[in-house]
């Protein structure tokens, strides 16, 4: 059979006592406050959050070339949008070969 035990309640401190060798903060001592939130401005424009899904293989690609994969597909996607910005598309090639 266990025995029930009660935990002691911690014993009362003065607050008035004082130990001079830790001494209680001052606002001189602590100094101004500093806030710092976030990130601050960003010089490039903002990144939007998404998911998208990936095949493992390609993934593993771009993981195994080492740390900053997800800038490195961004730029490969990056690369192909302005591939085909500046390449005429087959749709617009059809429709002028159609005239």
């Amino acid at each position: 059979m266990k025995l029930a035990t009660t935990a002691k309640l911690p014993k009362k401190t003065s607050a008035k006592v004082a130990d001079p060798d830790n001494p209680a903060w001052t606002e001189n001592m602590l100094g101004a406050p500093v806030l710092k939130r976030g990130r601050g401005p960003q010089a490039a424009p903002t990144k939007v959050l998404t998911s998208v899904r990936l095949d493992a293989d390609i993934l593993a690609f771009f993981k195994a070339q080492g740390a900053g994969y997800q800038s490195r597909i961004n730029a490969a996607l990056r690369q192909t949008v302005e591939q085909n910005l500046t390449a005429p598309s087959s749709e617009t090639t059809r429709k002028r070969a159609a005239a």
